[in-house]
């Protein structure tokens, strides 16, 4: 991902405010649109992903199938299909499940403040991970899912620990078909 990028800032609304520099939005700790994208298979198991070393923030951390920000003339369903396939080497229909904001500093210098719009897909497809982004990749099932984040919560990115509990309920009333 360029590291150039501009992201789109926005209020507490998700209205666009305008754009800004990728680094210094984190540097600044600027509000701005993200997605976060959770596919699962018709087992119902999830699809993580280790985030490569090479990574500005969060390297070597579990997460959910993909994140990313659109840019400015981006529709974000679209952008979120495309990164998908950028990173995993998937293609599927992806649905909005809810947005939430949140703010958390990740180091010294790099503040995460995201309006991030949450995404699930269902795919029996096997990835093809692009090793720029992607580390490693697995599918676990809940319950394992549970018990390892509770166990290991700082091996897991701080955005995946805080929404994870709400895409499983909210998968409760979704049945998987590719």
């Amino acid at each position: 991902m360029n590291s150039n990028q501009l992201l789109v800032l926005v209020d507490e609304e998700d209205r666009m405010l305008g754009s800004m520099e990728k680094m210094q939005a984190h540097h600044e700790g600027r509000l701005h649109r993200a997605f976060s994208v959770f596919i699962f298979n018709t087992k119902g198991e999830w699809l993580l992903q280790q985030r490569s070393a090479q990574k500005y923030h969060s390297a070597n951390l579990w997460s959910n199938a993909c994140c990313s920000h659109p840019g400015p003339n981006d529709e974000i369903l679209l952008a979120a299909q495309k990164r998908l396939y950028e990173e995993m080497g998937l293609r599927c229909a992806l649905h909005p499940l809810f947005s939430f904001t949140y703010k958390v500093q990740l180091c010294e210098t790099l503040t995460e403040h995201e309006f991030d719009h949450v995404f699930i897909g269902i795919s029996d497809e096997l990835p093809a991970a692009n090793t720029d982004e992607v580390a490693q990749w697995r599918y676990i099932s809940y319950a394992d899912l549970c018990a390892e984040y509770n166990a290991n919560t700082e091996k897991f990115t701080y955005w995946f620990g805080l929404i994870f509990q709400q895409v499983n309920q909210a998968m409760k009333n979704i049945t998987p078909t590719p």
